[in-house]
């Protein structure tokens, strides 16, 4: 189990949705038909950000169904030996885990192909929920992904309403895989079903853009996805730092300048260090002197986890952190 060295907050964190496995091309730069062979790098956003908080000394717990086969079990060992607990794991006899093939192109940006039909995340039902794990969860975190089918939606809807009643802070980041959804239209439409339940929202300028509709980043637009129980939203700008917004201030904080090698998971490291810090002390939210620090720290989780190929291995610990801010 990852130790908690009393740096990052103890309550604990539930992450709800899927874990697949990216395959990545050994080779950077190409499209996929060119790409000469293939590794695989456990991924999933919810995943990764449950494995983030762990790797920061958090509590952190997985909600989500694998398929009963070899790369399904690979993937809740992956969970277990970072320190992620898996009492909410199940495995679907008759699915198989998901797949994804991933390439990076030349600009470091990705472009994504899935293997799901159906995987067994999606075939997750309300009644295999632990809703006991989900109780005592202090933060509760999803993306929208497990919105797209049921019977993974109306889990999906139950875990967030079991979570809300429990006193859990709700933590939500859309995740947007275009590829996955019948259309933009539904995407949208489905993302912005949820979109009012939750108190903390992460969106990136894509994201946002996608949302408004509109191709520039400006507060107007940030604001314009506000709702009356919102306590936080964020705007990652990746090269360019964050944007946040809460009832009573606004404003930026920049990003650390490092040599990116893939950007794969830097949002979910940044989400994991955001609940981390704040699991325990949503007072945080209204600070904003404190917020900034916790905001620095969190940008500084993401870079990091771009310096290296894959999400989860470039997912880094306190003292790394701690050493890209003080600049050792």
């Amino acid at each position: 189990m990852a130790t908690n060295n009393g740096v990052c907050s103890g309550g604990l964190i539930v992450s709800f949705g899927e874990m697949l496995i990216d395959f990545v091309p050994t080779v950077s730069g190409v499209s996929l038909a060119e790409a000469p062979g293939f590794l695989k790098a456990p991924g999933g956003a919810p995943a990764n950000v449950a494995i983030a908080v762990a790797r920061l000394g958090g509590k952190a717990s997985f909600v989500g169904k694998l398929g009963d086969d070899e790369f399904g079990q690979m993937l809740a060992g992956i969970l277990r030996e970072n320190g992620v607990s898996g009492d909410g794991i199940l495995f679907d006899q008759g699915a198989r885990t998901a797949l994804a093939f991933v390439t990076l192109r030349a600009d470091g940006e990705r472009e994504f192909m899935f293997y799901r039909n159906p995987s067994a995340d999606m075939l997750l039902t309300p009644d295999e929920l632990n809703l006991e794990l989900i109780r005592s969860a202090k933060a509760f975190h999803y993306g929208s992904i497990s919105l797209i089918v049921e019977p993974c939606r109306s889990a999906h809807l139950k875990a967030m309403e079991v979570a809300k009643e429990a006193g859990a802070l709700l933590s939500y980041d859309p995740n947007l895989r275009l590829p996955l959804w019948p259309s933009a239209e539904v995407a949208r439409e489905q993302i912005m079903s949820i979109w009012d339940k939750a108190e903390v929202i992460k969106v990136s300028d894509v994201e946002l853009e996608f949302l408004t509709g509109s191709d520039k980043i400006d507060d107007a637009d940030a604001m314009s996805l506000w709702h009356s129980g919102l306590k936080l939203l964020l705007v990652t700008l990746g090269e360019k730092g964050c944007r946040y917004y809460t009832k009573n201030f606004r404003g930026a904080v920049d990003a650390f300048h490092v040599k990116t090698v893939d950007t794969t998971g830097a949002g979910d490291s940044f989400v994991g260090a955001l609940l981390c810090k704040i699991v325990d002390d949503h007072s945080i939210l209204e600070d904003e002197q404190r917020l900034r620090e916790v905001l620095k720290f969190a940008n500084a989780c993401g870079a990091i986890t771009t310096t290296k190929k894959g999400a989860i291995p470039a997912l880094p610990t306190e003292p790394e952190v701690l050493s890209l801010i003080h600049g050792k």
